[in-house]
């Protein structure tokens, strides 16, 4: 084992589960209406609780386990027994077990968290809760395990995924749109745009995100070495550019830049460096960058609106979308010069790293929009998932955890 290894993954662990609470909590509870960021904070908070429960008990295991026909690991290792202060070879040789453990579960803790983007401000706490537990089971953890588990078969078909494009960002941003679809619309968005209650809430999230990717990003070398550092200049070249380069869009679309569209425009930057981000230069994590804030930007900005959907903080139009973009430029600029553990994409000689990225990310989307609408129509069934019209216009903050965020003195 290696002290300097270990002591990066578990720091790059603690920034994992910063982005969490409270970087996601602040970003997603100041874009809210003020009556529902009590229930923001408190969804992030307890999945936190719940699916580091749910990650010790069996997640892990099902996740990164031994493997049963490159579908899903088997239960060896539930309640974590045989994980502990030894190192793994199939995962990490010079770390304990049980931090590659850990390191993982924060990011089986982020993902269903980002999905709360899509249904903010109108679903029930009991069916979140449910939801929740069902999705990181029954979406996440086998999606982890064709991806990154040892016999996995996107894995064995040679997918490009270093820290999370396709098993974080695509499928919890499909799942956001299914989810937005199914619910519909909150009150009141047809008689105007509903805004948000705390921009600085907001800007302080995405700072929080943005600091802790690189716990993200660069913790996903698994090392303190080389990979990670590219990883690590990459990720801030890309979300810088990303954020600059909406910014200029804005400015020229609307006339002014705004501190929202920046920072949505970084989110969308880290997003999109995440599956690339160990196997590209950071040249080609600029250009990724501005690619993704312009398609972002149409997809927020534009199609959302003519089609209709009410994805309420844009979890599909940046993560969804976002993700799809870091995938495919994975084929296209990934190069074996920088990660000999990878391989060269299109724009390197190699066209068939694109097609496998490509039918990665098809099959991604697939099995997250059919296991969503499954597990919803379940939740929905058993408890109901959407809030009664008139407590959805008091707000969730008093209606499903009887606290307000603030209180006026007269």
């Amino acid at each position: 084992m290696n002290s300097g290894d270990t002591a990066w993954v578990l720091m790059s662990t603690a920034l994992v589960l910063l982005m969490t609470m409270p970087g996601l909590a602040f970003f997603y509870g100041g874009l809210v209406r003020r009556k529902n960021v009590l229930s923001i904070l408190m969804q992030c908070f307890i999945i936190l609780c719940v699916i580091s429960l749910q990650w010790v008990l069996f997640g892990y295991s099902l996740a990164f386990g031994p493997d049963f026909h490159g579908l899903i690991g088997n239960l060896s290792w539930a309640g974590l027994r045989g994980v502990g202060s030894l190192p793994n070879a199939d995962y990490a040789a010079t770390i304990p077990h049980s931090v590659f453990m850990a390191f993982q579960m924060m990011f089986a803790v982020i993902t269903p968290a980002l999905i709360i983007g899509a249904y903010a401000e109108r679903v029930k706490f009991p069916a979140f809760l449910l939801f929740t537990i069902l999705w990181a089971t029954f979406v996440y953890d086998p999606l982890a395990h064709w991806v990154w588990g040892t016999g996995g078969w996107l894995k064995n078909m040679g997918a490009l995924d270093f820290a999370g494009g396709m098993v974080v960002h695509i499928s919890s941003g499909v799942s956001a749109l299914v989810l937005a679809l199914l619910l519909g619309k909150r009150v009141g968005l047809n008689h105007g745009p509903i805004r948000p209650h705390n921009l600085p809430f907001a800007v302080l999230g995405g700072a929080l995100l943005w600091f802790g990717w690189f716990g993200f990003n660069a913790g996903s070398a698994l090392a303190a070495d080389g990979n990670a550092a590219n990883a690590f200049v990459t990720t801030n070249t890309a979300t810088a550019a990303a954020g600059l380069t909406w910014a200029l869009i804005e400015w020229w679309h609307n006339g002014s830049p705004t501190i929202l569209g920046t920072v949505t425009g970084a989110v969308a930057g880290l997003v999109a460096i995440t599956p690339a981000c160990g196997f590209v230069n950071p040249m080609n994590a600029l250009f990724i960058g501005i690619i993704v804030a312009v398609v972002c930007y149409i997809a927020v900005a534009v199609i959302k609106g003519k089609l209709g959907y009410d994805d309420s903080l844009d979890a599909f139009g940046v993560h969804g979308v976002g993700g799809t973009v870091g995938t495919i430029a994975t084929g296209l600029f990934a190069e074996k010069a920088v990660n000999a553990a990878g391989a060269n994409g299109l724009l390197f000689g190699n066209a068939h790293q694109l097609l496998v990225q490509s039918l990665s990310l098809l099959a991604t989307v697939a099995f997250a929009v059919i296991m969503t609408f499954i597990i919803f129509k379940i939740v929905d069934a058993l408890v109901g998932m959407r809030v009664e019209e008139k407590n959805e216009i008091v707000g969730l903050d008093l209606t499903q955890q009887s606290e307000a965020a603030y209180t006026v003195i007269e």
